[in-house]
């Protein structure tokens, strides 16, 4: 199901999918919520757009430090999956790179080589930033573009793009200063040669030479740009995986990014029960299933048995690392931070949910019911299950009601509360934090009436349709603003409880008349 309160206001990738889980399009943007919202306010789309809209189901995201970052990403989910309405899907060639050519005085040209040349840099996986990176380093350090020199005289001078060597503007031994730090840029040697060139800008500056300072000032920010955008791509010949994770009350959250080759291609998200070897357990389980990759990040250490396991899988080494800082370790604390806002990115709601309702504790597990039938015919309920503010569907239910006769909503509601938690209890599973139910104050009486009966206090209310009027045990009844975050998080509780119904009750309509 669509939920656009759940997406972040960060940089990242988001991914459509349809009702079959196959992905319709890939996107990135600087604000996922404001991007993804888009598409879904804007009534004017293209016919092709209007129709992969009209087909979008759900809608995942990988959430990333910037937008370089984004863009890089895009491009290795595209290549990767394929989708239906991405329009660059044509060219089925490997990435180009970036050439340092071998001449007296080089130039930096794009290149489809296989990676062999120590002049060779990259493959780039977008061609927006392959050439945006080449323009840039063209442009801050001046070399040349022209392809006919020294036959031909370049004109390019006139607008300083380049030191224009043909006209002998500048000596072989500066142009090939420049070039050689171009060159450590590319090999991403970017942090000692930024040094220098501060201790040099303000050499110039203190030597009033202010022109030349500003022009080491651009070098400066240039490479900058250049260390964020090779955070993401890192020229590696091998694949890792980095894996971190969250523990909160007794469940573990755990996401795995999966890099190929130096390029961020996927995540994978995992939930289960906390147990003193978690860790352990779902290596081996994960890696039974799926390849051993060369280098496993992890936040922390584990076993020679498990390592012992992975390389026997792999059948050649494999690197555990448990980086404390540099790259390794920012890859590290970003998935740490996608876990945050993919699990938990409904904590405010949350909080403020509890103090709305003046509850005891944070309603980490919602249990909503709702009740459907046609003029009384198939009658049936559902209950879904809301865990850390995101839909759980592992823990939904469906019921046929069994004792009531006729059209009854209020007595059904209450047979299913009844049987559910009945059974809850008979299993000595976990109770909700709060159950929500659809409809107004007789629902909730009759709700009320079974946990009584069970002996059970599981804090209850219910959420009436035309006013959204919430329902409390106690008689009151509480009026929340239509852009209150906790009254937006029941109203889409109890809407997908009424999906689930309501799709259910179709389909005994559907197999009862075939």
């Amino acid at each position: 199901m669509i939920n656009l309160k759940d997406l972040p206001n960060s940089p990242g990738c988001y991914i459509f999918s349809d009702s079959r889980k196959a992905i319709l399009y890939i996107g990135k943007a600087k604000d996922l919520k404001k991007r993804v919202g888009s598409y879904f306010a804007k009534k004017d789309h293209d016919p092709k757009t209007k129709v992969m809209v009209s087909k979008i189901k759900d809608v995942d995201f990988i959430v990333t430090s910037n937008e370089v970052e984004a863009l890089i990403l895009e491009n290795n989910l595209i290549k990767k999956h394929s989708p239906k309405y991405n329009i660059d899907l044509k060219d089925s060639k490997r990435y180009a790179s970036l050439e340092i050519t071998n001449e007296k005085f080089p130039r930096l040209i794009v290149s489809r080589k296989e990676k062999s040349s120590r002049n060779l840099y990259g493959p780039f996986v977008s061609a927006q930033a392959r050439d945006y990176v080449r323009y840039l380093l063209n442009k801050t350090f001046k070399l040349r573009t022209c392809k006919n020199f020294p036959k031909k005289p370049c004109l390019r001078y006139h607008m300083h793009i380049c030191d224009a060597p043909c006209i002998k503007n500048i000596n072989e031994k500066d142009y090939l200063k420049n070039v050689k730090t171009v060159e450590m840029i590319l090999s991403g040697k970017i942090k000692g040669l930024e040094g220098e060139l501060k201790k040099k800008m303000k050499r110039l500056s203190k030597a009033m030479e202010y022109e030349k300072a500003l022009e080491v000032k651009n070098q400066i920010e240039a490479m900058a740009w250049l260390k964020e955008k090779q955070r993401m791509e890192r020229n590696k010949k091998y694949d890792e995986d980095i894996i971190n994770f969250e523990v909160r009350e007794d469940k573990v959250y755990l996401m795995c990014f999966n890099i190929y080759k130096g390029t961020l291609e996927n995540k994978n998200e995992f939930v289960f029960d906390f147990s003193s070897n978690f860790l352990e357990q779902f290596l081996v389980q994960y890696y039974s299933e799926n390849k051993v990759p060369k280098r496993i990040v992890l936040p922390r250490k584990i076993g020679e048995d498990i390592l012992g396991f992975f390389e026997k899988k792999r059948k050649k080494r494999v690197e555990i690392v448990v980086p404390k800082q540099g790259e390794l370790k920012e890859l590290l604390d970003l998935v740490a931070k996608n876990i945050e806002i993919s699990f938990f990115g409904d904590s405010e709601k949350l909080l403020l949910l509890q103090k709305e309702l003046n509850l005891q504790d944070i309603p980490n597990v919602i249990e909503c019911f709702d009740v459907s039938h046609l003029s009384g015919t198939d009658m049936v309920a559902s209950m879904v299950q809301f865990r850390n503010g995101k839909a759980d569907k592992s823990n939904y239910r469906k019921f046929k009601i069994k004792t009531v006769e006729g059209v009854d909503d209020f007595a059904a509601m209450g047979e299913v509360v009844g049987r559910r938690y009945y059974g809850v209890q008979k299993k000595k599973e976990e109770y909700p934090n709060l159950i929500v139910v659809d409809g107004g104050e007789i629902q909730l009486e009759f709700a009320l009436r079974e946990l009584r009966r069970l002996g059970l206090s599981i804090p209850i209310v219910s959420l009436a349709k035309r006013e959204e009027e919430i329902y409390l045990p106690d008689g009151k009844i509480l009026r929340l603003g239509n852009k209150n975050k906790a009254r937006l998080l029941l109203q889409q509780i109890r809407d997908e409880a009424h999906r689930f119904a309501i799709s259910y009750n179709r389909l005994l309509r559907k197999k009862r008349f075939s």
